[in-house]
């Protein structure tokens, strides 16, 4: 019976959108990016200042002589995903793109009036590009109810086939493909240099650990549902005991990881102070602060701008408040247009 269901979710998936020829490179290739040393980059501009900095602060910490050695159990770095390693803008995060197709267009669903109404009204923001809390948490609720119900193994499934949907306004580039492949180096690098990578993202935790399981990373971090017994009902879980023939399914919102709430994580998850944070929004300013202020080591961040109109779907109002905040606070730069020599390979386009 999971044999059929699935089967029958990938048929709808490839009836919502129509598969080409996809040259932007594999996800088992972008699992195997090795960077250990500075002279294995290969993605980014020769004279990248943003480069030159990260290699210059990891030489440092990880050399026993200098006064900012950090110990290896130490040395901890998060990066947020959705437009720092991964595509956000085509025409947002996939995620709530995935939420939208199954509420809306997912053959093999029928969701109920008020979850289509969360869906078309999440899908009115996305392309209006007016994305607020008040529908965030919109989505929150519904995504908990249309796939309410799953097995962890079934919503990681379904996340696989989704995986397989070609980007919109983009040739040749799946959704499970569209890491920027300068900053996966940039994981690489850390982890050769015994870095522990937290992923600390607003995304779905569970869409999360399988669009990114390809990565080399120690915890993903993301937004949060209930797992519950099949059979438990409104039992308090202290009071509920796994019975043999109950599954643990997916159930409802907790919270979700953005803003305060990724300090509030990474402080009950990881509980050290990260020495490197990496984000791209006014989202990840809490995240950063939390990483920076008060730490007894020494810290940096990186800020990556979406300034790219060529290769991207840059936005130049937010990459110049981006740059506002980041030269407000002493983050280094990362344009996407000068020190990326490619974002998703040579033989993405866009296709607008």
């Amino acid at each position: 019976m999971r044999k059929k269901i699935l089967a029958a979710i990938t048929a709808g998936l490839i009836a919502f959108s129509s598969f080409g020829a996809v040259d932007a490179m594999p996800r088992d290739e972008i699992s195997k990016i090795q960077v250990k040393k500075a002279k294995d980059f290969k993605y980014w501009a020769k004279n990248s200042v943003a480069n030159q900095k990260l290699v210059e602060y990891v030489t440092d910490v990880t050399n026993k002589k200098s006064k900012n050695y950090i110990p290896v159990e130490d040395r901890i770095a998060v990066f947020d995903v959705d437009g720092t390693i991964a595509c956000e803008t085509a025409p947002f995060c996939f995620d709530f793109m995935m939420f939208v197709y199954r509420a809306l267009d997912d053959p093999n669903y029928i969701a109920s009036a008020q979850d289509k109404a969360n869906g078309e009204l999440v899908k009115a923001a996305i392309y209006a590009k007016k994305m607020t809390n008040d529908v965030r948490r919109k989505h929150c609720e519904s995504n908990a109810n249309v796939f309410a119900g799953m097995t962890a193994e079934e919503f990681a499934d379904y996340t696989r086939n989704y995986l397989k949907t070609p980007v919109e306004g983009f040739d040749n580039l799946k959704v499970g493909e569209a890491f920027y492949l300068p900053m996966i180096e940039v994981i690489s690098y850390l982890k050769a240099n015994d870095f522990k990578i937290f992923l600390v993202s607003g995304a779905d935790r569970d869409y999360m650990r399988t669009s990114a399981e390809i990565l080399p990373v120690d915890g993903m971090i993301g937004t949060d549902y209930k797992y519950v017994a099949t059979n438990q009902g409104e039992i308090d879980g202290m009071d509920y005991t796994l019975k043999p023939e109950d599954k643990v399914i997916r159930g409802e919102f907790v919270s979700k990881d953005i803003n305060m709430n990724k300090v509030s994580n990474m402080a009950r998850e990881i509980g050290k102070k990260p020495v490197l944070a990496f984000g791209n929004s006014s989202g990840d300013s809490s995240m950063i602060n939390f990483s920076m202020r008060g730490n007894k080591y020494r810290t940096a961040a990186f800020f990556v701008i979406c300034d790219d109109l060529e290769r991207e779907f840059g936005n130049l109002d937010k990459a110049n408040k981006c740059v506002k905040l980041a030269d407000d606070n002493g983050w280094i730069k990362i344009s996407m247009k000068n020190d990326f020599k490619t974002i998703y390979g040579d033989n993405v386009r866009l296709s607008r």
